[in-house]
């Protein structure tokens, strides 16, 4: 085992040397033979197919050799895995058939489906999924409607920003959004749309838990250390138990109406092979 193991160490010592960019051209445009792994040859013409076009010199050198390197690496594994294996373990025809059978049912299924598939999704649809599921829907933590701000503190514009963002006036709104722009880090108007605490928090680089301890009535501030920054949010509304609003939940139950429907479709679909095949005694059970 030892002796045939030592030209592989070899060849792959041989791959990992240097190269430079000249040479690695040279592979690719003037022999077209550019590598050989015991009887295995890869041609001029197969790696320059792998090399996209407009690209620089020096980068097509780099994608061939990279690219030699992967296309030997595979054959040399191939090459020790055959020597080391069992016949058993080599012999691989019966995964390869199962994967056959799956990914032609699945091509089969995705057809079956986008011919047959309901897409269309009514809001009297999603209101009755949610009332019948409503302990489903339980908050974990509180979703929040939310105006967000991440503003410099010596920043004069920073009091103003943070008391038109906290009104209920569209001209002052309109104002805060003009004023966050031109002089704030990031600033984001979901005021009108749930979302969850906890990705929230992410904006202020902290768990949901310590951003929920530092909101003082409706206003969320946190000041990181070193930064010189004021993250601050102010808080629409709020929802901290019981099931989670209808529209924070909507677009879940979307997905979950429809995964409903494939599973009821894919489901009939079995049922009726079986039962044709059993009739036409194309199945038959002894």
């Amino acid at each position: 085992m030892r002796n045939s193991l030592h030209p592989l160490t070899a060849v792959f010592f041989l791959m990992l040397l240097p190269v430079s960019c000249n040479v690695a051209s040279s592979l690719v445009h003037d022999d077209q033979v550019v590598a050989k792994v015991g009887r295995e040859q890869l041609y001029r013409s197969e790696l320059e197919r792998m090399i996209p076009g407009m690209v620089t010199p020096d980068d097509s050198a780099r994608l061939a050799r990279r690219y030699i390197n992967l296309w030997a690496a595979e054959r040399l594994y191939m090459k020790v895995a055959e020597e080391q294996l069992s016949k058993s373990e080599i012999d691989v025809s019966e995964e390869l058939e199962s994967y056959r059978r799956s990914l032609v049912r699945y091509r089969y299924e995705q057809r079956y489906l986008n011919d047959r598939l309901d897409t269309a999704i009514t809001d009297a649809q999603i209101r009755e999924y949610y009332q019948a599921h409503l302990a489903d829907f339980e908050l974990e933590r509180p979703v929040m409607k939310v105006r967000f701000v991440d503003v410099m503190k010596d920043s004069p514009d920073r009091e103003e920003i943070l008391r038109l963002m906290s009104s209920d006036r569209y001209d002052e709104l309109e104002r805060a959004d003009s004023l966050a722009r031109n002089s704030a880090l990031r600033y984001f108007d979901n005021s009108d749309t749930w979302m969850d605490s906890g990705d929230l928090a992410r904006y202020f680089g902290v768990d949901a838990g310590r951003m929920l301890d530092a909101m003082d009535e409706d206003m969320i501030k946190i000041e990181p250390e070193g930064r010189g920054d004021l993250l601050a949010a102010y808080v629409c509304d709020m929802e901290s138990s019981g099931p989670a609003p209808l529209e924070y939940c909507a677009p879940a139950i979307r997905d979950i109406i429809l995964s409903n429907r494939k599973h009821e479709l894919l489901a009939a679909l079995e049922r009726d092979l079986l039962d044709n095949a059993l009739d036409s005694k194309q199945f038959v059970i002894y």
